[in-house]
């Protein structure tokens, strides 16, 4: 049996969760992601707009803000516990399943929710925020560069990017307010580590 298991953790007992170019990727690409949103609102709010004024300008940033958006994901994956993350991130194992079905009965006991590193609400996050930020480049860039594609398509991907920004805003919304919830969580981006009793708590699966 190992001395982990055998010598029960002192309380208050740190573990470490991400590293320092995890927690970069996260912020460059959450004030990227809350540049395009802000940028969106004001151009699509006309109470915002008139504030602002300079509409041109919110554009580009806007644009560049979005043409930036992958690059922290790109750069993070130069490190290998950011590659790592993304392979926990793309499993979805038995457990995740009951963590959902657990989730829909609002069943909020911690046993009832097996997790390992992530649990499966966060991996769906992931991948469909993802997703969603692949749609919204793809569809910019037809919109932004007018003369590369017929009209037809650029109204198509005006349609799309509108729509789906409002969705990428009420998905973000529900994200922040879980984050708000959980102190701990975000002590573990803000300082990479966590306490081990809200480790095996949250993530009773995750061996850190």
């Amino acid at each position: 049996m190992s001395l982990r298991a055998e010598t029960p953790a002192p309380p208050g007992t740190r573990v470490h969760r991400f590293t320092r170019a995890e927690r970069w990727v996260h912020r460059g690409t959450a004030a990227l992601m809350g540049v395009c949103v802000v940028t969106a609102a004001f151009l699509y709010i006309p109470q915002l707009a008139v504030m602002v004024g300079r509409r041109e300008l919110v554009v580009r940033i806007h644009e560049w803000a979005g043409v930036a958006l992958p690059v922290p994901v790109l750069l993070g994956l130069a490190s290998r516990a950011f590659r790592g993350d993304l392979r926990f991130l793309n499993r979805f194992g038995p457990h995740d399943r009951v963590w959902l079905r657990a989730a829909l009965r609002r069943d909020k006991r911690h046993a009832s929710r097996p997790a390992g590193k992530f649990n499966a609400g966060q991996k769906i996050y992931a991948a469909w925020i993802a997703g969603a930020s692949l749609v919204m480049l793809g569809t910019g860039l037809l919109m932004w560069f007018t003369h590369l594609t017929p009209l037809v398509w650029r109204t198509s991907a005006t349609f799309v990017h509108d729509w789906l920004s409002l969705t990428i805003g009420v998905v973000l919304a529900g994200h922040i307010g879980m984050a708000l919830g959980d102190p701990e969580a975000r002590q573990g981006l803000r300082t990479g580590t966590v306490t081990e009793e809200w480790a095996h708590r949250e993530h009773p699966l995750w061996r850190p």
